[in-house]
């Protein structure tokens, strides 16, 4: 039986070997899909693993706790003319003292405030916050420096790239004092631009960073306090409204991402326990990454199917030069049966000249979707040579990341297509009548 099998796979082989040229524009289909479905899969994962690191530097092991207005909960809280709300400096405490998992909480709080230097003004948000605000947001400084320790309590401010260009179009605002409010502070850093960050899934925000600045949280609560009065109206009507708000945000970030569900749980719980009022939110930015897990699996869907298509095509190809080759081999398939060749010998042939053009397709196939990083790498090395502003900034950072699943896919498939398409001709040839076969020309 196996002597047998081995001398079916040699004889078609040999048959293959007859007409190179159209076996090899056959099993070229199939070269084509196969590597196809490894290039397309490892530049989507490559793609999506970047796409998710960018995530994880956005901080998805944080909890985002915020300050939000509570609905009105009565008349007299919509008429009151100072609302007091919001994460308080004792809720911060209380998160640091109680989940023993975080490695670092960071508070901050926020107003839109006006900065003036002559006649120039800026409308900037000012954020009061710690040395950590820095890093935990990934801004740079352009000029000068970033808040220290030392600077708590004093009167320094470090600008935002926009907020200092509005101030200073043409200076260096380091050393200089501008007007906070009703009081100079002198100006220490200047930070580089910084692109904005969108609002996704509904749980981060869209900031623009540009057009912030920024003092130590102590100087703010000492400075400016936590009540800010707004002037409503004009006139005679003219009235005052206020907002009593100690901090505008607290930043927690744990050890393990796989910590920031259980932390976030926690935290709503101490919250809840403190709040009659639900006026903050506890955002898990975690949710971004789910939200890239899908989208990568719904990518990776598309280009299987392209490629799918591809195969689908080359399997096409195949069938039917294998129709046109049981034409052409008519006779040889008559004297066969005369010699006592079943029809199932017939079948196992011809299938195994179809299998043997796919294998041998999908291997060489594998084979170059493999060297998928060296070709894309060099590739990319001739088209920056030859044009250095061709390629997006995107295209230099993308390493394609060859998944395992996507090979043994398209060799299964190149295999499956095969023997799919291969029963056709193949059945086709054991049914011929033999007597007919031989007075076949």
């Amino acid at each position: 039986m196996i002597a047998q099998f081995f001398q079916t796979v040699d004889l078609g082989i040999k048959s293959l070997l007859v007409q190179k040229l159209r076996a090899g524009l056959a099993a070229l289909g199939i070269f084509i899909g196969t590597s196809t479905v490894i290039w397309l899969v490892a530049m989507g994962e490559g793609v999506s693993y970047r796409a998710q690191q960018q995530i994880l530097e956005l901080g998805a092991k944080n909890v985002i706790v915020r300050t939000k207005e509570p609905n009105e909960g009565s008349e007299e809280d919509a008429n009151a003319r100072v609302k007091t709300y919001g994460l308080l400096r004792a809720d911060y405490r209380r998160i640091v003292e109680n989940i023993p998992n975080i490695r670092r909480a960071i508070p901050m709080r926020e107003l839109k405030f006006e900065l003036r230097l002559d006649d120039r003004t800026a409308d900037a948000k000012l954020v009061g916050c710690a040395e950590e605000y820095l890093e935990l947001n990934r801004l740079q400084i352009a000029r000068g420096r970033w808040l220290s320790p030392r600077d708590r309590g004093k009167k320094v401010i470090v600008l935002a790239n926009e907020t200092a260009k509005r101030l200073f179009p043409y200076e260096n605002p380091i050393g200089r004092a501008i007007w906070v409010g009703s009081e100079f502070y002198t100006v220490v850093g200047q930070t580089k631009d910084r692109t904005a960050s969108a609002a996704i899934g509904g749980s981060l925000d869209s900031r623009d960073y540009n057009l912030d600045a920024y003092i130590p949280l102590k100087t703010l609560r000492q400075r400016v306090g936590d009540l800010v009065m707004k002037r409503v109206g004009g006139g005679q009507g003219m009235n005052f409204t206020g907002e009593d708000v100690e901090l505008s945000q607290i930043t927690v970030e744990v050890n393990n991402i796989d910590e920031v569900d259980e932390t976030a749980q926690i935290i709503e719980t101490l919250l809840r326990k403190y709040h009659e009022k639900e006026d903050y939110a506890v955002v898990v930015p975690r949710e971004l990454l789910r939200q890239a897990e899908r989208t990568r699996t719904m990518f990776n869907v598309l280009l299987v199917v392209i490629a799918g298509i591809s195969l689908l095509v080359g399997g096409i190809g195949i069938m039917n030069i294998m129709l046109a080759t049981v034409t052409e081999r008519t006779r040889e398939i008559g004297v066969r049966r005369a010699l006592g060749a079943t029809r199932s010998d017939i079948i196992g042939q011809f299938l195994i000249e179809t299998v043997v053009l796919t294998a041998g397709g999908g291997l060489t196939g594998v084979l170059f979707g493999l060297a998928v990083g060296p070709i894309f790498r060099f590739l990319k090395k001739v088209v920056t040579m030859v044009s250095p502003d061709a390629l997006p900034p995107i295209v230099h950072t993308l390493e394609p990341r060859i998944a395992l699943w996507s090979v043994l896919l398209s060799l299964g498939i190149s295999l499956g297509v095969g023997i799919v398409f291969g029963v056709y001709p193949a059945r086709k040839a054991a049914y011929l009548d033999p007597i007919e076969a031989l007075r076949h020309e």
